[in-house]
């Protein structure tokens, strides 16, 4: 199997900078998710009144699901950046032992299948 050129195949560990870009990317993502669940708790509760529904309170809703997903998000979330950074991690640490094996095991088990 051709291995396609990717940051996870280098042969290095992450630098500490690659960690944090990482953390701070999955934790965006695990915002992006957690907006959406908070948008639709929003928009099931009814707004009714003298100061509520039309466009602006729209607006500021968005604006409030998006700050407090990103304040969950930066809290701790529900473990979605968690798992993500893990998967990143074993995915780097498996290109790694991949690149680590000589390529005359990856010969030999080619001719033994003809």
């Amino acid at each position: 199997m051709e291995m396609l050129a990717t940051s996870f195949s280098v042969g290095s560990a992450p630098a500490k900078n690659d960690l944090q870009t990482m953390r701070q990317k999955a934790e965006e993502l695990e915002s992006v998710f957690l907006n959406t669940l908070v948008s639709e708790m929003f928009a099931s509760i009814a707004s009714e009144g003298e100061f509520g529904g039309g466009y602006a309170e729209e607006t500021w809703r968005g604006m409030q699901s998006e700050q407090y997903a990103a304040s969950m998000a930066r809290s701790g979330g529900i473990g979605i950046a968690d798992e993500i950074m893990r998967s990143l991690l074993l995915t780097q640490e498996n290109a790694q032992t991949q690149n680590a094996e000589p390529q005359n095991n990856n010969n030999s088990d080619q001719g033994s299948n003809s």
